[in-house]
């Protein structure tokens, strides 16, 4: 697929690849060995997690005390 980068240095998914991408507003955008990298970024994702250790009976202090633990403080 081919994509044109204007003016304003912006470029549009084509509608094939955007469309297999339904929730995700955000890229995280990278230059690897001259190719342009795109990674979906989903930015909820820390309260997914929150809530998934929550439904688990996962405190934060648990968190922090296993942090703790660790680190062998």
């Amino acid at each position: 697929m081919l994509t044109k980068k204007t003016s304003r240095n912006q470029i549009t998914l084509p509608k094939p690849i955007a469309s297999r991408f339904p929730d995700v507003d955000y890229f995280d955008v990278r230059e690897e060995d001259g190719k342009i990298i795109l990674l979906p970024v989903r930015l909820n994702q820390a309260d997914t997690v929150r809530q998934r250790l929550a439904s688990m009976g996962i405190s934060e202090r648990d968190v922090e005390e296993a942090v703790r633990r660790a680190r062998g403080k």
